[in-house]
């Protein structure tokens, strides 16, 4: 049924569709549902301990025999920058006063875990069948670790010369990451934010840079989008943003209707939340001191900063604070279960596909 099956071969999947690891937006669930719909079901990690890693890993595995694909970040811990993150801290300060809240405490942790031994040991204990990086690849003795486990590797390029450093370094697919997508941008041989590619322009340039599969993401939420994808050349796509309207997302119930509001057409990259850029619906936080802010804290540590406050107004309703991530194509998707969504927008594609 599919003319392009390299992802499907690949990976041993039966659709060409992979539901992106959205960390804190999906679990275990969301990851069973998509595998055993005949997709790529992802687990992020990197707002995971390694305890609940492998809970959740442990009750995919008794749930479904399909393949699974385990996410992890790979960035370097950042060097901590007392005097940057006290002025950081006096920026919000207005707010702090303004919810109630003491500027003067300490200020929580913020982290995003790399990947590490632990991790790695998770791999080869679960063996999953795909395992994909954000921002790069790892040490190469980790990931020949990896490939060691029996996994396939993957990873995210958003230009050109990411796409072939990745091939180079041994990945089995690319993940083309257009500007329109959501969350953090996985950019790592750049921090250039202007002249970040969108997905129409970069999918056909990395298909004709790299010998292996494409996959396409950002702006994808429909069978026309996936349709234009398999056009480019791509082997498959990653959708994120259309599976946040499923009932196995784990977002708040404030992210949730963010998400179905009109204010959903109206997003920017951002990196007021963690210190690296991400896509999310504008809020209060991005206007005021953002959207890019040139004081942020280095990723992951801009957060810290933030928790108080979101902790404070999410309960009252108010995404001011937040994170509200989302891609440009949020007003395209439905409200389903991941496995509908992942078997209907497969069956859609190809009543398109048969008609011309």
């Amino acid at each position: 049924m599919w003319k392009d099956r390299r992802v499907l071969d690949l990976f041993g999947i039966e659709r060409p569709i992979i539901q992106a690891p959205m960390a804190g937006a999906n679990l275990s669930d969301m990851v069973i549902a998509v595998s055993e719909a005949g997709g790529l079901g992802s687990l992020p990690c990197a707002l995971l301990s390694h305890d609940k890693a492998r809970e959740e890993l442990s009750r995919i595995r008794q749930a479904t025999s399909k393949p699974v694909n385990v996410n992890f970040f790979c960035h370097r811990a950042p060097i901590v920058d007392a005097g940057r993150e006290a002025a950081w801290k006096q920026r919000l300060r207005g707010y702090y006063l303004e919810l109630g809240l003491d500027p003067d405490r300490p200020t929580p942790p913020s982290t995003r875990a790399p990947f590490d031994e632990t991790f790695l040991g998770l791999v080869e204990e679960f063996r999953p069948e795909v395992v994909s990086f954000h921002f790069g690849l790892p040490q190469p003795d980790l990931l020949n670790r990896v490939k060691d486990a029996g996994a396939k590797v993957m990873s995210s390029a958003t230009t050109v010369e990411e796409a072939r450093w990745l091939e180079r370094e041994g990945c089995d697919a690319i993940i083309a990451q257009g500007f329109e997508a959501g969350g953090h941008r996985g950019l790592f041989l750049t921090d250039e934010i202007t002249t970040q590619v969108g997905t129409l322009a970069l999918v056909p340039q990395v298909v004709d840079t790299v010998k292996v599969p494409v996959i396409a993401a950002g702006g994808i939420a429909d069978a026309r989008g996936i349709v234009a994808a398999f056009a480019l050349g791509a082997s498959a796509v990653q959708i994120g943003t259309a599976y946040l309207f499923t009932p196995e997302a784990t977002i708040s119930p404030v992210h949730r209707e963010a998400l179905k509001s009109a204010g959903a057409e109206k997003t920017a990259l951002t990196n007021v939340f963690t210190g690296r850029p991400a896509r999310g619906i504008l809020n209060r936080i991005m206007r005021e001191i953002g959207p890019i802010a040139s004081d942020a804290p280095a990723f992951p540590l801009a957060g810290g900063a933030l928790a108080p406050l979101r902790q404070k107004s999410e309960p009252l309703g108010s995404g001011d604070f937040m994170s509200l991530w989302s891609g440009q194509a949020a007003p395209l998707a439905r409200e389903m279960s991941a496995g509908e969504l992942t078997k209907t927008l497969a069956e859609e594609v190809l009543a398109r596909l048969s008609s011309r």
